[in-house]
């Protein structure tokens, strides 16, 4: 069955850095494009960015262009959020997404940019 595992969250200062890993089975995953998501307290779940398969393009919400890059390495099931130039207002749980037939989600991590 599908799995995404999702890490790298913690506690960073304001314009630090932090770098997420979702690793993937069940599927095949060099087939498929990977997107993050994130969700704050009292918000609706965003889309942060996507990655598209063998190619590497990418697209990034207006928010993060610029300080967010997502990246795949298709021989490790693995897709990356390296997050730069952190802000207050990255804070949330951060998930990722696989269409394959349906919408499959990991469980999150809690990404928190505090002083």
């Amino acid at each position: 069955q599908v799995q995404l595992v999702e890490s790298g969250g913690g506690l960073v200062q304001p314009g630090g850095s932090l770098r997420l890993s979702c690793a993937a089975s069940g599927f095949t995953f060099s087939s498929y494009p990977m997107s993050w998501y994130r969700q704050a307290p009292g918000k609706e779940r965003e889309l942060v960015a996507s990655i598209f398969t063998n190619e590497g393009r990418a697209t990034y919400a207006r928010s993060v262009q610029g300080r967010f890059i997502i990246s795949r390495d298709n021989a490790k099931n693995t897709v990356y959020l390296q997050m730069n130039s952190l802000k207050p207002e990255d804070t949330a749980v951060y998930y990722c997404r696989v269409l394959v037939t349906i919408d499959y989600w990991g469980q999150g991590t809690q990404v928190t940019v505090s002083s």
